[in-house]
């Protein structure tokens, strides 16, 4: 139930980064699944000092995976373009 629960919750992080970032159009339902997923656990880090995917899923947690999913954005763009959006 777990793995279920990171795919949902991932492809909804994933996406609103997404729209947050304006590159919504460049990706499909994957991406957000791994930019939501990866995010969380930079937001984690940076946030908790350690993973938050063990902590239960609460607005604190959301909001953490949501801007850590943002940095993950922001900093694929960089690569990308030379700029974040």
């Amino acid at each position: 139930m777990g793995l279920i629960m990171w795919l949902i919750v991932g492809g909804v992080i994933g996406w609103l980064a997404s729209i947050i970032m304006r590159t919504d159009a460049q990706q499909g339902i994957l991406l957000n699944i791994v930019v939501g997923i990866v995010g969380a656990f930079i937001g984690g880090l940076i946030l908790s000092g350690g993973s938050i995917n063990s902590a239960p899923l609460n607005l604190t947690t959301f909001l953490v995976s949501l801007l850590g999913a943002v940095i993950l954005l922001a900093i694929v763009n960089l690569v990308r373009r030379g700029r974040v959006r």
